[in-house]
């Protein structure tokens, strides 16, 4: 009992019990950085810009000649041309691409069957694969990705000639397909 000793003997008769000992919380230590709520980061696995591109979702299948000047992403399969001089094509994990493709930067998560061209950069994401000849300034493959074909690297020089041969082929009225 609380009122025993701790060799398990009782107090002595007339001995008085001593008090019940109460326990108190330690003091709480002044919070300096208070828990903020937490909120869920939406991680998008492609960026694209919204407001000035077009998606060719996955149940599309189109033959023929691309031409835009907005941003592309291939989620479906596409056989022909693509052309985005200007602008970024992003072939998403479940995209199929059979084309020749004249962009400024291209994408990889899926599937490209072609020969690429693109005036600054070519990344193959870890899911894609490419197999065809790539000509860019700029070159990002990922652990994982496949690809086979040769690769030529534009020097400075070839990209001002790139850039100005696209700028005076002119892009049309937007978009068109073929």
């Amino acid at each position: 009992m609380w009122w025993e000793k701790e060799d398990g003997k009782k107090l002595p008769p007339g001995g008085e019990v001593p008090p019940r000992p109460v326990w108190k919380p330690p003091p709480a230590a002044p919070v300096e950085n208070p828990v903020k709520e937490q909120t869920t980061k939406v991680v998008t696995p492609m960026p694209i810009n919204a407001t000035n591109s077009t998606v060719l979702g996955r149940s599309v299948v189109l033959h023929g000649e691309l031409t835009g000047n907005e941003d592309l992403l291939v989620e479906g399969q596409f056989d022909g041309s693509i052309h985005v001089q200007e602008h970024c094509l992003t072939v998403g994990a479940g995209g199929q691409v059979k084309a020749e493709i004249h962009a400024r930067q291209v994408i990889v998560h899926g599937k490209v069957t072609g020969n690429i061209t693109a005036l600054e950069k070519v990344e193959i994401r870890k899911t894609g694969h490419v197999l065809g000849d790539l000509t860019t300034a700029g070159i990002a493959i990922e652990d994982g990705a496949y690809f086979k074909g040769s690769i030529e690297i534009q020097r400075e020089e070839s990209l001002a000639t790139a850039r100005a041969a696209a700028a005076s082929s002119g892009g049309g009225d937007g978009s068109s397909l073929g």
